[in-house]
């Protein structure tokens, strides 16, 4: 089984992408964040005849996040508990076969110590108080997505230069440990214990060609699909070409 996750960036002008990228690599099951679409203007005809069934949640030009499955979702929940219905468009879960599977978009926090970098750590907060909630560590999860934290040295391409910037933060670090420490596990560092392995680029500055990256997309796993997990890949090519995401596609090999 192949559980993928990639913040598309607009999921209409990155169509054309996504439909051929499913078509090449078929995976049972991915998460796309930042659809920038709302639900009434999502391409679920397009993604249909690919052979998908869809659960998204989208709004204009911000946000949006989907799940598509050659299976069909049950359970679906499109919203963490206390968000309300003009909430930004950030969190999706389903039951997938034997997998509860949650897709995030965690927010940006535009600066550290602003407002929105406290919100920020206010919804890592709700989202580990939801898990306390709702879900049991001993059974099949995965919480994949833009996670917009790098946890540790590895994911960063210049330590020295990230130290207590956004991203790189200690209290967004701290956020993401908390959150890992509910009974989740680095489903790419079980495999790949070396750095330079990104996920995300910045437009600017020529950061894809020059390899200054951060690891910020993460597939995060129980115990229980640990023992299934035997790879995850970062599709760097996704991020070449004409009009790509900023974001490469994250995907996992599950028995």
């Amino acid at each position: 089984m192949k559980i993928a996750t990639w913040n598309v960036n607009s999921v209409r002008v990155r169509l054309p992408r996504l439909l051929s990228w499913l078509e090449r690599n078929q995976p049972d099951i991915i998460c796309l964040q930042e659809t920038k679409a709302v639900d009434t203007d999502f391409p679920l005809a397009d993604i249909q005849a690919s052979g998908y069934h869809c659960v998204f949640t989208g709004q204009k030009s911000y946000n949006g996040v989907a799940i598509l499955s050659r299976s069909g979702a049950s359970n679906v929940i499109k919203s963490l508990p206390g968000d309300d219905s003009d909430q930004e468009k950030r969190f999706i879960a389903a039951q997938i076969e034997d997998i509860q599977i949650i897709n995030v978009y965690v927010p940006n926090g535009s600066e550290v110590g602003s407002d929105k970098y406290h919100y920020k750590l206010n919804w890592y907060r709700r989202l580990r108080e939801f898990l306390d909630a709702t879900f049991d560590p001993t059974k099949p999860l995965l919480i994949c997505g833009d996670f917009n934290v790098a946890p540790n040295d590895l994911d960063v391409w210049d330590v020295k230069q990230w130290t207590g910037k956004l991203h790189f933060s200690e209290p967004e670090k701290e956020a993401h440990q908390n959150l890992m420490a509910w009974g989740l596990k680095d489903a790419l560092r079980l495999h790949h214990p070396e750095a330079g392995i990104y996920t995300w680029w910045d437009y600017r500055s020529m950061g894809f060609q020059r390899g200054l990256g951060l690891r910020i997309d993460h597939i995060l796993i129980t115990d229980s699909l640990a023992l299934r997990c035997s790879d995850v890949v970062v599709d760097r090519n996704e991020r070449k070409g004409e009009k790509p995401s900023d974001h490469a596609p994250v995907t996992g090999i599950f028995s």
